[in-house]
């Protein structure tokens, strides 16, 4: 048996009496994950007070029984909807109460559900495993570790063979090569490489077109998967064209980064912490140019609990590992993130993360 998983369905289970249900249905690959070990897709979870279903296919007719054997699988026909198959086990089993995962479910499968789950009554279910997801246990935060590893072994042999005429694309192709012979099992999301004023963009696509030699700067957020678990670091990169307003930006938006970070410990609020960063830079002038949360929850997910932000009062625990990642977007000339995940501590705070980022040091590319 998987006590891990076991346990973890347990303590749901003891939240049943309290959000007045009788079993909970689960959508969510990464919650079923958690619960279960479970690596495929295309399953629904029906947990009970006594009991655990998996609705599935065909497909995963063997792997189920491998991955999960203390899961009862339920193979549907072919044909028969996932919802549909959902619906009739909820009834057979009489379920009364039935929580879901509403901010999962589509209202198509709510309605097949609803359409053959007899009387039993269908109730928002609070996000009690997102919330349990929030602290990592220890073997969670190794996958964490192991993540970042290989998401920075990938980046030094990167930069060690880094030519003179790559594009955006090519050096994101590249990288996310590397991360795959780093150990890692996929990367965490797809790999951001911007140039120079598309570095303004926080999210831009790499341009298959685009030359970087010239870039000012060059901005990558990169992350790589292993066993599930996610890492996500951004590092900005001056070019052989480094200027005093680059240099001047960057150490604002690395100063802003370490005052949030040292904010972090056990208590404080996720907002404290994005505060400390927000008066670092509006100190500075650049107020309006930082338009996004401090940073977010990392583990099955790239984004998840707690998320760190104006507004988030979620009080920080040991176990939680977080992204901290200020950044400074200016319109027409570029911008500037720096990312480090980060894990709470019994009396404060570890960087998991240990890729160079004094400016000072860092590689200038190109040059």
């Amino acid at each position: 048996m998987n006590e891990r998983e076991s346990d973890r369905r347990e303590r749901l289970r003891a939240l049943f009496d309290h959000d007045g249900i009788d079993a909970l249905l689960i959508l969510s690959e990464a919650n079923i994950r958690y619960l279960t070990g479970f690596t495929g897709h295309d399953a629904w979870l029906l947990l009970g007070r006594d009991r655990a279903t998996i609705v599935s296919d065909g497909r995963f007719t063997t792997q189920l029984p491998q991955e999960c054997p203390e899961i009862e699988p339920l193979i549907r026909p072919i044909g028969r909807p996932i919802a549909e198959e959902a619906g009739r086990l909820a009834s057979r089993l009489g379920c009364r109460r039935l929580g879901i995962e509403t901010g999962v479910m589509t209202v198509a499968d709510y309605e097949v559900v609803r359409a053959h789950s007899g009387a039993t009554e269908l109730l928002h279910a609070p996000r009690r495993i997102e919330q349990l997801r929030m602290v990592k246990d220890s073997d969670e935060i190794s996958r964490i570790r192991a993540a970042v590893s290989s998401a920075e072994q990938a980046m030094s042999k990167l930069l060690a063979n880094l030519g003179a005429d790559e594009t955006e694309k090519s050096i994101a192709d590249r990288l996310e090569w590397e991360v795959h012979r780093a150990g890692a099992d996929s990367v965490s999301f797809p790999t951001i490489v911007a140039g120079g004023e598309r570095a303004a963009l926080p999210h831009a696509r790499p341009s298959r077109h685009r030359s970087v030699r010239n870039a000012e700067l060059l901005l990558i957020d990169w992350g790589a998967s292993r066993d599930g678990y996610k890492s996500d670091l951004t590092r900005v990169f001056p070019t052989g064209n480094v200027n005093r307003r680059l240099e001047q930006i960057y150490r604002i938006v690395l100063a802003a980064q370490s005052r949030a970070i040292s904010a972090i410990r056990p208590g404080a609020r996720a907002e404290e912490v994005d505060l400390q960063a927000r008066v670092e830079i509006e100190a500075a002038g650049y107020g309006p140019y930082f338009s996004h949360g401090i940073g977010h929850g990392l583990g099955l997910e790239i984004h998840e609990g707690p998320m760190m932000r104006v507004g988030s009062d979620i009080e920080l625990r040991p176990g939680m590992v977080v992204t901290v990642e200020p950044g400074i977007y200016l319109p027409e000339w570029g911008g500037v993130r720096i990312e480090d995940d980060v894990l709470v501590t019994e009396d404060g705070f570890e960087i998991l993360t240990t890729a160079e980022k004094a400016f000072d040091a860092l590689p200038r590319l190109f040059g």
